[in-house]
């Protein structure tokens, strides 16, 4: 007797979509697969024998029939396993040829021919039409009470239904709950990679990764060979992965995937339905972004926050760049054989710096961080002049209207990966040197580590306690005063380099009144501005009492 192939233990083993179906094409009812159903307890009692179609037995089983009527074909809808005895095409090798082709052509997922009653054994004239049509063609050996088989498999089928029903409701209320109580989307997305038990994708229709969420090593590994998988799953042909379209209003902007789901297919395609309802919502509601209007209301998009969940991770080294390295593919940015440069620029508009990078035609990331500042990570050729391309990307972007002063902190390019982090730092650290700087009109349009001088130096050391207990040792008398005009006038004098005539004009007073102003600022602070090392300790220790206030 030919044995089922690779039979599951239990009937309940997870569903193998059929390898020419797509994701779409999958049916919502749940379904057992025809070689789960040969699996069953009762049915192995009968013996059952695949003779024809055994590279289908992967199709699902919506429904049994019981029929005996040669025309059956016409009482179908597809999907349905028929059993029949064949008590009426015995003897009739034309009726039995039609009769395949008929369930065939209903897309019915399988016949189960009873021996016994009137074949003793397996037709060659049914055998030879299923194997033509692919249609798996199962006879039992064993005398088997169809009945019981139909109540196995109906019961089964119900229970699953309810089971996927259930589930869908129980996911559609915690997700409306969440998005109710102003949940951000990442916590969507943690509660549906909960309930798959598997890695959740949200991605853009050019397959680029917006959001993820399972467990990271998992993550990993699904978006180390992202578009590679991505493909396969909008084929159909990866196990287990199913995917939801994001629609608004009648435009479709995106996709979520459930990669590698291993529950029961149809309550894994209910589960991405309720996921996917919920992420539309969610943003329509204009969850984590400012609205800006735009298709089904365009709010701070997904991109930006993929990119500043990225770009902030680097930053903060708490995870290691090489684990960052499937993001920032998946993430759209190139990385093989690439030097990188690191830019911050203070700037709240990072629609702004997205355009700028498209208009120039440069591959990169940017998105805001803290204290209105945005962060910048460039991915170029080998060959391409990286400073530059730099300059001209800071040049083009104070072009733009109200963009004139724009400054950009750059570091040194890194053709290693494992060096960005370090860059974005130190950009960062240029960013905040020049910070309200008096001189920051005076800078050029890129300023690097070299052009920040002791400003840069003191912005390092701000956090020392010694640097601390300096400053304030040393402003005191300013320090404790009322009047904080006095200490911008200090600030302006000791920028200018002590240009008395510079620092009346910036501050619109005359220079007698700016003179009364210095002699009160030496006589708090109990020094000579006059003599050139008292002026530049206080000059450090304003600096540093600046860099403080940060």
């Amino acid at each position: 007797m030919t044995s089922i192939p690779d039979t599951p233990d239990t009937p309940d083993t997870p569903d193998a979509p059929d390898a020419s179906a797509t994701l779409e094409q999958q049916p919502w009812e749940p379904a057992l697969s025809v070689r789960q159903v040969l699996g069953l307890e009762r049915v192995l009692a009968g013996q059952p024998e695949v003779v024809a179609g055994a590279h289908r037995l992967d199709r699902p089983v919506r429904w049994v029939h019981v029929a005996e009527a040669a025309d059956v074909g016409v009482m179908l809808t597809g999907g349905e396993m028929v059993l029949t005895t064949g008590v009426l095409l015995a003897g009739d090798e034309d009726k039995q040829g039609e009769y395949i082709r008929s369930l065939d052509r209903a897309e019915a997922a399988a016949v189960v021919l009873g021996l016994g009653r009137a074949f003793p054994a397996p037709p060659d004239v049914m055998r030879r039409a299923a194997e033509r049509c692919g249609l798996p063609m199962v006879v039992l050996h064993r005398p088997f009470p169809f009945a019981e088989l139909t109540e196995e498999v109906q019961s089964r089928l119900l229970r699953r239904k309810f089971a996927a029903v259930s589930l869908s409701e129980a996911v559609r209320t915690e997700l409306t709950g969440l998005i109710t109580a102003g949940a951000p989307v990442q916590r969507l997305l943690d509660e549906v990679a909960r309930h798959g038990g598997c890695p959740v994708v949200v991605t853009n229709l050019a397959h680029r990764v917006l959001a993820t969420a399972g467990e990271r090593p998992a993550v990993d590994d699904v978006l180390r060979d992202w578009e590679r998988i991505a493909r396969q799953a909008g084929a159909g042909t990866a196990d287990g992965w199913i995917r939801a379209d994001l629609t608004c209003r009648g435009e479709r902007w995106g996709r979520l995937v459930l990669c590698g789901y291993r529950g029961d297919r149809a309550a894994g395609r209910l589960l991405a339905e309720r996921a996917a309802e919920a992420l539309v919502l969610h943003r329509m509601l204009g969850g984590d972004g400012t609205h800006t209007g735009g298709p089904g209301g365009s709010w701070d998009s997904w991109e930006e926050q993929s990119a500043r969940s990225l770009l902030t991770d680097l930053v903060s080294g708490a995870v290691p760049a090489r684990q960052l390295l499937p993001r920032a593919r998946a993430a759209g940015l190139p990385v093989n054989r690439r030097v990188f440069v690191p830019l911050v620029v203070r700037e709240r508009d990072t629609a702004r710096l997205d355009r700028v990078l498209r208009l120039l035609g440069l591959s990169g990331i940017a998105a805001g961080l803290a204290d209105d500042r945005v962060a910048v990570l460039l991915s170029l050729a080998p060959d391409q002049d990286a400073k530059a391309l730099t300059a001209h990307f800071a040049a083009r972007l104070r072009s733009e209207p109200d963009a004139a002063h724009t400054v950009v902190a750059a570091a040194d390019a890194r053709t290693d990966w494992a060096d960005v982090p370090a860059g974005l730092r130190e950009a960062q650290h240029v960013a905040d040197a020049v910070a309200d700087s008096p001189a920051a009109l005076d800078l050029p349009p890129v300023v690097r580590l070299r052009d920040v001088h002791l400003r840069g130096l003191v912005r390092l050391l701000r956090d020392d306690p010694h640097v601390q207990s300096f400053a304030e040792r040393e402003l005191n008398g300013l320090l404790r005063s009322p009047d904080e005009d006095l200490l911008s006038v200090l600030r302006t004098y000791l920028a200018t380099g002590r240009n008395k005539s510079r620092t009346a004009q910036l501050h619109h007073v005359s220079r007698p009144a700016l003179y009364r102003r210095l002699e009160a600022i030496q006589g708090r602070l109990g020094v000579d501005l006059d003599d050139f090392e008292q002026a530049a300790s206080v000059h450090i220790a304003l600096l540093a009492h600046d860099a403080q206030q940060g």
